[in-house]
């Protein structure tokens, strides 16, 4: 008996054994379901390989070999990796969770092309087991190529030109954890504060935080702030996540010249209702439900306040800086709107601080009650007439523009007694109240008479008057496209190096950039070798958004160049506002670029 004993619990430990090694081998996952990879076609001189890594295993960038039968690969575009000290070999740079690699192609064929591409990868479960090299073939589909396709030679044009700051921005929101990006974007947004993407509101939470009289306690300024930028955050944070999954900028549809005036309209409303002329100038019936509807904002109702701050978001401050940008294309790209959104969310947090801080001094130093209480009322309206008329300033000629800022400085400066004499014994008070109202009223009539003699600058009221009717320099000579078609005819002909600018008549950074950038002495000087097209953005037509969705953009300002055989430089392109010193770091940097080319 004991020999059979004895066989029989051999075997029983062999079973256990051969199943405990089963077990064992079924905690690892198959390589093709560890590292699952997909291959697209970018455009007609780009494939893109992305390869979705499962938690707990990662890939070698050192490992990575691509091969083409009917085709030459150029250098990959690797992103950054992880350094990892591994026990195999050493330390290496390694991917985690997800690796989109780019592959500049060179190819003979001038129609579609279908691409044999042969992808080979090595990578570990973490610390546990690392698999062998795994190769695979994927068919893909090259279209045709066009002008405006990407250069394929990235070492013409290395990978850290520091032009492109929204890419990079797309690179840390991959690269940075969950909590690192909203700090990051939080504090991107504190930089924005004070640029014309948010400055402009200023006057509009303060308006309503007037309205309130004598109700403006310091917690209701508080809290009517906090609405209003929760607003804007929230609709921040929506409409980019939109935009980044769908390709179209929502606030961009919002910039036509029926919203813009409705908006500004409604401005003029509140501006009026705080005046007390409502029930000088309207019919009764038209008068209560203005009344009412102004009401829900001039009078703090925290929804109205909400809806306030969401509309502010969409069509006062439309602007594409470099961390929107950077965080719509990793959404666009990656699909992640949870950390897309999140951090778009936190920019806009960071953008509302400066306001919340406005708000609250507004609550705290407006008077309580008494007279003093309607002049700082007539003041806000004052201020809120004004930001309609900014609003409506791209769709009025310059010349209007001008009176009409004229008239929002004579008008109060005559309320303020700047035209009535001053008896002996006057208070100090109303000698300073007269002071500022001489000095409305000189520069009203300063801006009246510049734009009578043909000025169309505000800040320079009086250049007309001396025979130089706005700016002694000439406007850049740009040639508009209207759509691709147009965009490729042109680059076609061309004989030198492009540079294509998306601009727009409601951007107000674009026209920063007309007034200050363009008229740079050292910016023209670099550009006189450039051949200079626009792409002037309207109200959303389907040309407009085949341009912006050719580069992958959201809106404007933003710029993109060519070499001279009509090739874009991917590495290069601008978003956002630029000044004249970074537009010439780019120019000048790309000429580095254009002579390596040739040698």
């Amino acid at each position: 008996m004991r020999p059979r004993l004895l066989f029989r619990l051999l075997i029983l430990v062999w079973l256990l054994a051969g199943f405990r090694f089963a077990m064992a081998a079924d905690d690892f996952l198959d390589p093709r379901e560890a590292f699952v990879a997909k291959v697209q076609a970018i455009d007609a001189q780009t494939i893109e390989v992305n390869f979705t890594i499962a938690k707990g295993y990662y890939l070698y960038r050192d490992k990575f070999k691509f091969a083409a039968d009917n085709l030459v690969i150029a250098t990959p575009g690797f992103p950054q990796g992880k350094e990892k000290d591994d026990e195999n070999f050493g330390k290496v740079e390694v991917y985690y969770d997800q690796v989109s690699i780019r592959l500049p192609v060179e190819r003979n064929a001038s129609g579609a092309l279908t691409v044999n591409l042969k992808v080979t990868s090595q990578g570990c479960a973490d610390g546990r087991m690392c698999y062998p090299a795994q190769h695979q073939q994927f068919s893909v589909e090259l279209p045709a190529p066009s002008l405006a396709s990407p250069m394929p030679t990235p070492q013409a044009f290395p990978a850290d030109n520091k032009a492109d700051e929204s890419g990079r921005i797309f690179q840390a929101l991959k690269k940075n954890g969950f909590w690192a990006n909203i700090a990051l974007f939080f504090l991107a947004g504190l930089g924005l504060a004070l640029t014309p993407c948010v400055f402009p509101m200023i006057p509009i939470l303060s308006g309503i935080i007037a309205g309130q009289g004598h109700r403006a306690s310091h917690g209701r300024a508080l809290a009517l702030s906090i609405m209003y930028v929760l607003g804007m955050a929230v609709t921040y944070a929506i409409a980019g996540v939109i935009a980044g999954l769908t390709g179209t900028l929502i606030s961009g549809l919002m910039q036509n010249a029926w919203v813009i005036s409705a908006f500004a309209f409604l401005f003029v409303i509140l501006a009026f209702s705080m005046f007390g002329f409502y029930q000088l100038q309207l019919p009764a019936a038209l008068q209560s439900k203005l009344s009412e509807e102004a009401g829900h904002f001039a009078n703090g109702r925290g929804p109205g306040v909400f809806i306030m701050g969401s509309l502010s978001a969409l069509i006062v401050g439309p602007c594409v800086a470099a961390p929107l940008a950077g965080a719509l294309l990793y959404i666009g790209k990656t699909g992640n709107a949870v950390l897309g959104g999140s951090a778009l969310f936190a920019l806009a947090l960071g953008m509302g601080v400066p306001l919340i801080a406005v708000g609250l001094s507004a609550g705290t130093l407006l008077p309580r009650a008494g007279a003093w209480m309607q002049a700082v009322n007539r003041a806000f309206g004052v201020v809120l007439l004004g930001v309609a008329l900014w609003l409506v300033s791209p769709l009025l000629p310059p010349a209007v523009v001008m009176v009409g800022w004229a008239a929002l400085l004579i008008i109060p400066a005559v309320f303020l007694h700047a035209l009535d004499g001053l008896p002996p014994t006057a208070k100090n008070g109303q000698r300073f109240t007269k002071g500022i109202g001489i000095l409305l009223l000189l520069t009203g009539a300063a801006m009246l008479a510049g734009a009578l003699a043909g000025s169309r600058n505000p800040w320079q009221p009086l250049a007309g008057l001396f025979g130089q009717p706005e700016n002694t320099v000439a406007a850049l000579p740009f040639e508009r496209v209207a759509s691709l078609a147009k965009l490729d005819s042109r680059l076609q002909k061309a004989d030198k190096p492009v540079m294509l600018v998306f601009s727009a008549e409601w951007c107000t950074d674009c026209k920063r950039m007309e007034r200050e950038t363009f008229t740079d002495a050292g910016v023209r000087a670099r550009l006189a070798t450039f051949t200079l097209l626009k792409a002037e953005i309207g109200e959303g037509s389907d040309n407009d958004r085949q341009l912006l969705a050719r580069f992958g953009l959201y809106g404007p300002p933003a710029i993109v160049f060519f070499d001279a055989s009509g090739k874009e430089n991917t590495n290069a392109r601008l978003a956002g506002f630029q000044d004249a010193v970074a537009l010439i770091k780019a120019l000048d940097a790309l000429k580095t670029s254009f002579a390596s080319a040739r040698g």
